[in-house]
């Protein structure tokens, strides 16, 4: 397990139980006590958890990981997820990405993709995000166009939301909306924990000619608080081959084309 994997763990077992110590937490994790310590103090310093005399205590902030911290449960899966969905993008399209892990490794795969050829005019992709990681990450990239929303920033997804990330997305036009979703159900459709988020992926699905939605086995048939989308507007859904058939022959019902990878 690496430091950023124990961090992970670490940020999760202190959500659970409000409180850790130090050997406790040491023994259960099979590390040193004195690696436990030097991890309390960096998760400290990033105010992530408040450190206490011989262990930590959960912080205010809420435990849904920093995006930079996150480590995928499902990483290979959704690394095929995203090549799948990357291939799908034609060069030179506008694309909506979302925040989350599988759309950070869809930007990737473009921002890698070997096809765009070396002569052509114009970048080979502008990439229309709200996450702040993507924009950080491929804004040194010459070849790609790297627009940002605005927005007020969440500290638990580098998503930027609120009525300044709206208001940008309502002047575009996307071509593809590549969206990751908390949760999508026949019935309920698309949805996200939080609305402020919600609203910004509502928005880019409406802006597009495409949606695409990546999301690995464990999200379908799950509902979460916000409605991102209803099924009728999603294309195109890429998951995980451990996705039951029965489960996406529904969305293949109402006119979804799933990928299973």
């Amino acid at each position: 397990m690496n430091r950023y994997e124990r961090w992970n763990l670490l940020l999760e077992l202190v959500a659970e139980a409000g409180r850790l110590d130090v050997s406790e937490t040491a023994r259960k994790l099979g590390v040193s006590s004195a690696t436990i310590r030097r991890d309390f103090d960096e998760l400290a310093d990033q105010q992530l958890l408040s450190r206490t005399r011989g262990g930590v205590i959960a912080h205010s902030v809420s435990y849904d990981l920093p995006q930079r911290y996150k480590v995928a449960q499902h990483a290979p899966d959704n690394q095929r997820i995203a090549s799948a969905a990357a291939a799908l993008v034609p060069v030179g399209a506008t694309i909506g990405l979302n925040g989350g892990t599988t759309t950070t490794e869809v930007a990737r795969v473009l921002a890698n993709r070997p096809d765009p050829p070396s002569g052509r005019r114009g970048p080979a992709f502008t990439l229309v995000t709200n996450a702040l990681n993507i924009a950080h990450e491929l804004a040194v990239r010459p070849h790609l166009h790297v627009v940002t929303t605005g927005g007020s920033a969440r500290a638990e997804s580098y998503e930027l939301v609120g009525p300044v990330a709206t208001g940008m997305l309502a002047d575009v036009a996307l071509d593809v909306a590549v969206l990751g979703v908390d949760a999508l159900d026949v019935k309920h459709g698309a949805s996200a924990h939080g609305e402020g988020e919600a609203a910004v992926n509502r928005l880019m699905a409406a802006k597009a000619r495409q949606v695409i939605v990546v999301a690995d086995s464990s999200k379908l048939g799950r509902r979460a608080f916000a409605l991102v989308c209803p099924l009728k507007q999603i294309n195109i859904l890429v998951t995980d081959s451990a996705a039951p058939a029965e489960l996406t022959a529904g969305f293949e019902d109402v006119g979804i084309r799933v990928i299973r990878v």
